[in-house]
């Protein structure tokens, strides 16, 4: 994985990668296809960050944070650790002036994500969220072909997607998936994109009703499935349910219904049905991403590496890098797909926040 070389005229940005899973496996390959240069690998396991970092040539290997936002040539910080702790490395790098791309889910509660936010803002500082798949073709093609009133005006929604990724209480995740008060869960591993899906195709939720559950085998304080109920702001509602701790057959459904027509999404495919049938729609060129390219092998290792071993993120991620590099240079860039940011993390935090309190309370939650 050598870095690339930019194109004649672009200045190289050079990049903090915090993290030595996640950050590695898909951060770092995104980096260098958007052509930044990848300078420092910062972790906790001092044998492990210099173990990484040495395979896939990056020059610096780093335990201290300071330290790598020293270094000469380092225009922004990638995030991807657990979430509990993305306030505290988010504030440093953005006092130290740097651009920051934070992975999901944002934070461990909205205060957390109001500190972040209001840091960045008052810095100046071009700061994203790590929802990707803003960017996939076919969420992307469906966000659009909603947006634009294809089906009329949505009244629906639901996702359900059951995986056995968790099944087996054996398969090994990090740590902090197991703890709620870590921002964890089957919730904030996956909910947290759905949630951002639906903010970025029907707008802001009004409120939410749900139940948390643990269905497989796991001695977890947190879920590992979810039925929630949502509301949101324009009126349309809807069920969000997931398992991944069921043995099984995988269960894939993404519907909008409006009423005009039902857009489905089936991987990348989007199709739309109404009175005239139903038609699977061309996939514009703006909204093509490169396929699917798996992680070096070497690095999977454990159940939530293999969750990543399609490499399916990779291509909306190099595109999410692509453009925070354009808007760093000040280079002119597009809003559809829009890229998440910090203020989208904050609102995507507060349904999130909403729905631990409605199962926790057991009552219907409004989100201010």
């Amino acid at each position: 994985m050598s870095e690339p070389t930019p194109a004649p005229g672009d200045r190289e940005l050079g990049a903090v990668i915090v993290g030595t899973g996640f950050g590695i496996l898909t951060h770092l390959r995104a980096l260098r296809g958007a052509g930044i240069k990848a300078i420092a690998l910062v972790g906790r396991n001092p044998e492990k960050t210099k173990d990484r970092a040495a395979k896939v040539g990056i020059e610096h290997a780093l335990t201290n944070l300071d330290e790598a936002l020293a270094l000469p040539g380092v225009d922004l910080v990638t995030i991807a650790t657990p979430p509990h702790t993305h306030c505290e490395i988010a504030l440093a790098a953005i006092a130290a002036g740097k651009h920051v791309l934070c992975e999901k889910p944002f934070a461990r509660n909205a205060e957390e994500a109001k500190r972040m936010l209001d840091a960045a803002e008052a810095a100046g500082i071009v700061h994203m969220l790590g929802t990707e798949f803003r960017f996939a073709s076919g969420q992307a093609l469906a966000t659009r072909t909603v947006r634009e009133g294809r089906i009329g005006e949505p009244k629906l929604v639901n996702f359900t997607m059951n995986v056995p990724v968790l099944a087996d209480p054996d398969g090994e995740v990090p740590d902090w998936w197991s703890a709620g008060e870590d921002g964890g869960g089957w919730l904030g591993a996956y909910a947290s994109h759905i949630i951002d899906q639906i903010r970025a195709t029907l707008g802001e939720f009004a409120g939410v009703s749900a139940s948390l559950t643990t269905v497989s085998g796991r001695d977890w304080s947190v879920e590992d499935s979810y039925t929630i109920h949502v509301r949101m702001k324009s009126g349309a509602s809807g069920v969000l349910q997931s398992t991944a701790g069921a043995w099984g057959m995988p269960v894939l459904c993404a519907k909008f219904y409006g009423n005009r027509g039902t857009l489905s999404i089936e991987g990348e495919s989007v199709t739309v049905a109404d009175k005239s049938g139903i038609v699977t729609l061309d996939l514009p060129d703006d909204l093509v991403t490169d396929a699917p390219e798996p992680p070096p092998a070497e690095f999977m290792k454990t159940t939530y590496d293999h969750l990543h071993a399609a490499g399916f993120d990779l291509g909306p991620y190099t595109k999410l890098c692509a453009l925070m590099r354009d808007r760093i240079l000040g280079k002119p860039t597009s809003d559809d797909p829009a890229p998440a940011t910090f203020a989208d993390g904050l609102e995507g935090q507060k349904v999130l926040d909403a729905i631990r309190l409605s199962d926790a309370e057991q009552r219907w939650v409004e989100i201010e």
